[in-house]
C-alpha cells in the first residue's frame, strides 16, 4: 500500500543536469514541512544526465525524498511529466500533484501557497505561480484560450484591431492579484488529482507547446477552475532545454501542436478557420509594417510554414492522454534510484 502524502512533485530534465539539480534543491527547500516526494525524470537525454542526477541525489542527500528515473524515450514535455506522475503514484498517494520546470526555482513559500490555494478553493482544479526572471522582470504566463478572433488579432498586432478584439487577446495583462484565468504556463503548476482522474493526464500527442492549454481547457470543460496565484512566485530562466530563444525558424512540432489543439478541441473546420484568420491578420500586419517601417517579428518563413503544414497535416484518430494511475517501474524499464 502506498503512503498518503501532501505533495507529489515532478521535475523533468533534458540535457541540463546541473541546472535541474539546483531546481530540485530549491523545490525540496520549499517542500520542507510538507509531507511530499519528488520524482526527477531524465527524459532520455543520452548525454550522461541520468547518471549525473543519480550522483547528485547521493551527493546532495536526496535519497529519502527523491526518486530519479529515466523515461527511456523523449516523448516531449507532457509524456515526460506523465511518466513522472505515474511513477510517483506507484510510490505515494498525493493530495496534490506539482509540476516544476527544470529551469524554475520556487521563491519563499511559493509551493506552500499553491497548496493553501487548492485547499481553500475546492472548485479550483489547477493553480499556477507568478513567474519572473532572474532580473525580477515578470513573465507573461496567464492566458485566454486561443480562438479564431485571437488568431486574427495576434497575427495583425495593429492597435485599432487589438482594441476592438481586446477580449480575444490570448496573453492577459499581468494580473496584480490572484485571479481566475483560462490557462497557465506549466513552469510551476499544481493540480488536484480529482482533475486528472476525471480528464486524464497530459495529452502525449503534443511534443511541446499547447499541452498546458489543452489540459486547462479539458479541466474547465469538466467543471474545474484554473487560478493564477499572485503571491506564489517562482524564478524562471526559460527556454533552456528547448533553445527557443535562439530559434530562427519555428520547428515542425510547434505547428503540429497548434493544429492538433484546434482540431481536437474545436473540430477540423474551426482549425482551418483559425489558420485562415491568422493568414488574414498577418497580411494586414505586413501592409502595416511596410507603411510604418516597423521591424519584422516572425521567424523566417513562418507564414509559409504555417500554411504548408496545415495543408499536409493529418489528424490522429484519438487522444493520447493516459489515465491517472500508477505505472510499475523496474530498472529494465528506464532505471530507478
Amino acid at each position: 500500500m502506498t503512503r498518503t502524502v501532501t505533495l507529489l512533485a515532478v521535475v523533468l530534465n533534458y540535457r541540463t543536469p546541473d541546472m535541474t539539480a539546483d531546481a530540485v534543491d530549491a523545490a525540496l527547500k520549499e517542500m520542507e514541512g510538507l509531507d511530499g516526494h519528488l520524482v526527477l525524470v531524465d527524459n532520455d537525454s543520452q548525454d550522461g544526465s541520468f547518471e549525473a542526477l543519480c550522483q547528485a541525489a547521493i551527493d546532495r542527500g536526496w535519497q529519502d525524498h527523491v526518486t530519479v528515473v529515466q523515461s527511456g524515450n523523449n516523448g516531449g514535455f507532457g509524456a515526460g511529466n506523465n511518466f513522472g506522475i505515474r511513477t510517483g503514484l506507484s510510490l505515494c498517494d498525493p493530495e496534490f500533484v506539482y509540476i516544476l520546470n527544470s529551469d524554475a526555482f520556487p521563491d519563499s513559500r511559493s509551493i506552500g501557497r499553491l497548496v493553501d490555494t487548492l485547499r481553500n478553493h475546492p472548485d479550483v482544479g489547477i493553480a499556477g505561480s507568478y513567474i519572473h526572471g532572474p532580473d525580477d522582470a515578470p513573465h507573461i504566463t496567464a492566458f485566454r484560450f486561443p480562438t479564431i478572433a485571437g488568431e486574427f488579432e495576434g497575427a495583425a498586432r495593429i492597435g485599432p484591431i487589438s482594441r476592438v478584439l481586446k477580449r480575444s487577446i490570448v496573453p492577459l495583462p499581468l494580473p496584480e492579484t490572484t485571479c481566475e484565468v483560462d490557462w497557465l504556463a506549466g513552469a510551476s503548476m499544481m493540480i488536484r488529482p480529482d482533475v486528472l482522474e476525471a480528464i486524464g493526464l497530459f495529452d502525449e500527442t503534443f511534443f511541446l507547446y499547447f499541452e498546458e492549454t489543452d489540459l486547462c481547457l479539458r479541466a474547465q470543460r469538466a467543471g474545474w477552475k484554473t487560478l493564477y496565484v499572485r503571491d506564489s512566485a517562482v524564478t524562471h530562466i526559460g527556454s533552456v532545454s528547448t533553445g527557443m530563444k535562439t530559434w530562427e525558424r519555428m520547428p515542425t512540432y510547434w505547428f503540429d501542436s497548434r493544429r492538433y489543439y484546434f482540431t481536437m478541441n474545436h473540430g477540423k473546420t474551426y482549425a482551418a478557420m483559425a489558420t485562415i484568420a491568422h493568414v488574414a491578420g498577418a497580411g494586414l500586419w505586413r501592409i502595416w509594417r511596410i507603411l510604418t517601417g516597423k521591424p519584422k517579428r516572425d521567424p523566417e518563413h513562418f507564414l509559409r510554414d504555417l500554411v504548408t503544414h496545415d495543408v499536409q497535416w493529418r489528424a490522429p484518430f484519438e487522444r493520447s492522454a493516459p489515465s491517472y494511475a500508477p505505472m510499475p517501474m523496474s530498472p529494465q524499464e528506464g532505471g530507478v534510484l
